[in-house]
């Protein structure tokens, strides 16, 4: 296969989550799509911003407010005040189905809706590193694993993650990989 170094499109998207009063995280995405080949250098097609305010005791968006810096036509902005529609919607169960009601095809942007998808996930995972901050270092709260059960196969309720846990696994900051399941659980017995 053979390819240009000059890509046709790159798209990015950043996800920046803040540390409100203890009890909230502000979350701010942003999309951009580009197109290095177009002149000037580096065209910027789309360019959409959504911010969100969570509630952690229940993983509730209570705020949120989607933008355009950059669109292809002028009356794209105007969909913007529909992702308004996300505040009441919980990240933590039916986040996606809800998402795709609301703001998918017609009824949305499709960039602010991939935005809006990338945002949940990341969400849950601002909402992880919250609990585990104000828990300290090395500490854990088993309530804690409750966000991350059934969301992948390492948190399926006979996965290894569980398994760890009962082995002695401390989550808390690295080391990372965590190490495999026989490091926590000792010599095997005979």
């Amino acid at each position: 296969m053979t390819r240009t170094e000059l890509p046709l499109h790159r798209r990015t998207i950043t996800v920046t989550a803040y540390e409100e009063d203890g009890a909230e995280i502000s979350v701010e995405a942003e999309l951009r799509d580009e197109r290095p080949w177009e002149e000037p250098p580096g065209g910027v097609v789309h360019r959409m911003v959504l911010a969100v305010r969570v509630r952690l005791a229940d993983m509730t968006i209570v705020a949120a407010q989607a933008g355009m810096k950059d669109f292809p036509h002028a009356e794209c902005p105007l969909i913007a005040p529909a992702f308004e529609g996300l505040v009441g919607l919980s990240v933590a169960s039916g986040y996606n189905r809800a998402v795709q009601e609301r703001f998918h095809g017609v009824s949305g942007c499709t960039h602010l809706y991939e935005l809006t998808r990338a945002l949940g996930p990341a969400v849950v995972q601002s909402a992880i590193s919250a609990r585990s901050r104000a828990a300290g270092p090395r500490s854990h709260d088993p309530r804690a694993t409750a966000w991350v059960l059934n969301s992948c196969h390492i948190w399926a309720p006979d996965g290894v993650g569980l398994r760890k846990l009962d082995a002695g696994w401390v989550p808390g900051p690295g080391p990372r990989p965590v190490p495999e399941l026989s490091r926590f659980q000792g010599p095997a017995e005979s």
